[in-house]
């Protein structure tokens, strides 16, 4: 799977002796990484199979659209779907944004996030090739990697050989547990709010879970129910 590097997410939660620690260790590695497009109709077979899918992260070339970089609002997402098709409350460590309005100045009501594990510090590399050439989209149709597309499932292409790769592969990572959710509940925020998020600096996992939950700060309209929700 292919990814542009675009903003942050991060984790960290703890609680007490071994299991304690394990489980905390382990929720240390995961992240969830906002993206603007639907999944692939095939993950939620894929998540359900538990199958190992690599994510690749790539530095985007182009520049960010000014809508995008420069947003008239932003909106902090706080529940995602399952893969059960549950709605839950996102984890306390998971910080999710993005502009409050969509391409046609309506109001945003869809945001999608890659539910991610990674057992490496994240840094970002140089030097790891990658050639988009050689893999299609997954899938019945298997059509080519369009210039458009940002996040994509991918297979290879064995009829292709490797040619001058025209991406890097900059962060590395895995899905795990939902790989690829919908996101609800999306609440704006202020301008002091954002203020806030841009200048952030959480320097333990206690001063992050703070934080977010700052940003959250306004209770949230959904009743605590496993409703049923479509993931796209």
């Amino acid at each position: 799977m292919l990814v542009p590097y675009a903003k942050r997410s991060w984790a960290g939660t703890f609680q007490n002796p071994s299991a304690q620690r394990k489980r905390a260790s382990s929720r240390r590695r995961h992240f969830f990484w906002g993206v603007g497009n639907a999944p692939s109709t095939m993950i939620p077979a894929l998540a359900r199979l538990k199958r190992e899918i690599p994510m690749y992260f790539s530095i985007m070339k182009s520049k960010p659209k000014l809508v995008d970089s420069a947003p008239s609002s932003v909106v902090v997402w706080r529940r995602y779907v399952d893969l059960h098709g549950a709605e839950k409350p996102l984890p306390p460590f998971a910080l999710i944004t993005s502009r409050g309005n969509s391409g046609s100045g309506s109001q945003k009501t869809k945001h999608f996030a890659l539910v991610c594990r990674s057992d490496q510090e994240l840094k970002l590399e140089n030097g790891h090739a990658f050639d988009h050439h050689m893999y299609r989209n997954a899938g019945a149709k298997g059509g080519q990697v369009g210039a458009s597309q940002v996040t994509a499932l991918l297979t290879r292409d064995p009829s292709v050989a490797a040619g001058i790769a025209q991406y890097e592969i900059n962060l590395r990572a895995k899905l795990t547990g939902s790989y690829w959710v919908r996101l609800t509940d999306p609440l704006p925020l202020s301008e002091s709010q954002i203020s806030l998020y841009n200048c952030a600096a959480a320097p333990s996992a206690v001063d992050w879970i703070e934080f977010v939950s700052d940003l959250r700060q306004r209770t949230s309209t959904r009743a605590e129910v496993g409703a049923q929700l479509g993931l796209f």
